[in-house]
């Protein structure tokens, strides 16, 4: 018989700062061994289950709960904050929030220097899991120093080494390369099975985490389960549409084709799939050649180093008017760098032509009033307490007039859907209502660029379909946008073209299809193929011309 370690019975907590509870009447067993996915949109809550697991709540935030949650038959609001670490290690999704020492092996070892470990057994175990998780040469390094893949091995090796029974995972994927976050699931699937432990993950990205199979699948929105049993029943049933959660984009692309996947036993994997009768038709050709309009901004020769290490190098870029842009490539190839660069955050070298003249001299002043930054977290940006103000402030800022701003931010909030939050303190907007508010702080400028970092990171199928709805609507207007991205599946579904970064250098330059279609591209930039290429193989038809038939139904 299962041994039940986490238990939750009829269980609802609400924060001291709201006046609505966050969860709702939980109730929800986790067994011994269980390998679990905690799915739901934005503010469903999920991560509120997730911090009273691990003792953020209440020993951080505090609130108001009633029923009862256990944690080995231990009433878990009894625990203190230490004692729940040593049955619940928690991997963040933000990993440079996590590190703690100046050195891999430094962080490694504070778990255990908390719990006054003899030194001869420290370093055995830091040995024993800088082996496991492959970081034997890593150890000198600083934490921060990593690429985003090996920054993650070291987050989970840091927990792992204190052995607690139970692991969260929060976000795992929300900042890795393709390539990194199924590396990561990998990890996370082998030291399951090798350790024993019980892993939650809480993650949006679906088919990602379905990449090795889970046991069970907890669908929460509104504080409330909505679904929680196998995940194959989950993927024959619509619940994943109606609570904003995208479905893995095989199934996207088999409805489209019109066949029923309710007839088929396994959902979870391409492979799995019987694919009998798929009626695939005549699909469109890929068109690879367009008339282009005049380069907008263009930049030639450029290097970036900081101290003697050159980031940017001898890189060449056209932006046309009007286009939308995906920059991609694995964690630490110069994809920011280049960034800054182009918004003149950075010293560089080389030359930035904007319609053909220099604009070397441009002041960063001058520079944001070409290019608009959006960075990838709102709060980052955001320095005023009303929206309003923050919108106002680049134009007060210059020596606007004050009617002048008024009608100007005014505009602008009509254009971002936030006209009717005009007068609201920003503190009280939704995480997707920060990024347009820093949108409408950029667009009030009138820049001809909008150049966005993660645009979509953390955000759930609405919110990601409502963001990219409207930079598209922007994109009509004439605003022409760039993107930075590890979002594969966003590529394809709102950029014309994308341009792949690999060591400070551009090694590709063309439609998003043809690049996805390309395996020592895939390999080089630490890409991975979508789903799509791996159903078209299964069919037997050109991946190619399965993707343009895809994204032709999906902007339709």
């Amino acid at each position: 018989m299962k041994k039940a370690i986490i238990e939750f019975e009829k269980f609802s907590f609400k924060y001291h700062a709201q006046q609505e509870a966050t969860l709702h009447d939980i109730d929800l067993t986790i067994y011994q061994g269980e390998k679990v996915l905690i799915v739901g949109p934005s503010g469903s809550g999920k991560s509120t289950l997730g911090q009273c697991l691990n003792g953020i709540i209440p020993n951080i935030y505090k609130g108001t709960k009633t029923g009862a949650l256990r944690i080995y038959g231990k009433d878990a609001f009894d625990l203190s904050i230490y004692d729940k670490s040593l049955l619940v290690s928690t991997v963040l999704q933000d990993t440079d929030g996590q590190f703690i020492g100046l050195s891999v092996a430094e962080d490694l070892a504070f778990a255990l220097e908390n719990d006054v470990t003899p030194i001869n057994t420290m370093r055995d175990r830091i040995q024993l899991w800088a082996s496991r998780l492959e970081l034997h040469k890593l150890l000198s390094h600083r934490p921060q120093d990593l690429s985003g893949g090996q920054k993650q091995r070291v987050s989970i090796a840091g927990v792992l080494i204190d052995e607690s029974p139970i692991l969260l995972f929060d976000e795992p994927l929300a900042n890795l390369d393709p390539k990194s976050g199924q590396d990561t699931v990998d990890l996370i699937d082998r030291l399951h099975q090798e350790q024993g432990t019980t892993t939650i993950i809480i993650e949006h990205r679906l088919e990602d985490v379905l990449y090795r199979s889970v046991d069970r699948i907890i669908l929460v929105n509104d504080g409330r389960i909505v679904y929680n049993g196998d995940p194959d029943t989950l993927l024959r049933t619509s619940l994943l549409f109606e609570n904003g959660i995208r479905e893995p984009l095989y199934l996207t692309t088999l409805r489209q084709l019109g066949y029923d996947v309710t007839r088929e036993d396994s959902l979870t994997s391409v492979d799995n799939l019987s694919l009998t009768d798929v009626a695939v038709g005549n699909l469109p050709e890929m068109v690879l050649s367009q008339a282009q309009p005049a380069p907008l901004l263009e930049a030639k020769h450029l290097r970036v180093a900081y101290g003697k290490k050159e980031i940017l190098k001898d890189l060449t870029l056209t932006i046309r008017q009007g286009e939308r842009l995906a920059i991609i490539g694995k964690n630490g190839a110069g994809k920011s760098t280049l960034a800054k660069a182009l918004c003149q955050f950075v010293a560089v070298s080389g030359e930035v032509l904007w319609r053909g003249q220099s604009i070397q001299g441009d002041s960063i002043k001058e520079r944001a009033e070409r290019i608009g930054y959006v960075l990838q977290n709102p709060n980052q940006m955001i320095s005023q307490t009303m929206i309003f103000d923050e919108v106002a402030l680049g134009l007060r800022l210059r020596g606007v007039a004050e009617e002048e701003i008024t009608q100007r931010v005014g505009k602008v909030l009509q254009t971002c859907g936030l006209y009717a939050f005009r007068k609201w303190p920003i503190s009280a907007l939704s995480f997707g209502q920060k990024k347009r508010v820093t949108i409408a702080s950029i667009l009030v400028l009138n820049p001809e660029i909008i150049l966005l970092d993660e645009p979509t990171a953390g955000q759930d199928e609405r919110h990601y379909t409502e963001m990219m709805d409207f930079l598209d609507e922007l994109n009509q207007q004439g605003h022409t946008i760039i993107m930075i991205t590890h979002d594969m599946q966003l590529m394809l579904d709102y950029s014309d073209r994308a341009v792949v970064l690999v060591d400070g250098q551009i090694v590709a330059d063309a439609p998003p299809a043809s690049i996805l279609s390309n395996p020592e591209l895939i390999q080089l930039a630490n890409l991975k193929e979508t789903s799509i290429f791996h159903l078209a193989k299964r069919l037997g038809v050109d991946a190619l011309a399965l993707t343009q038939f895809y994204m032709e139904r999906e902007r339709g």
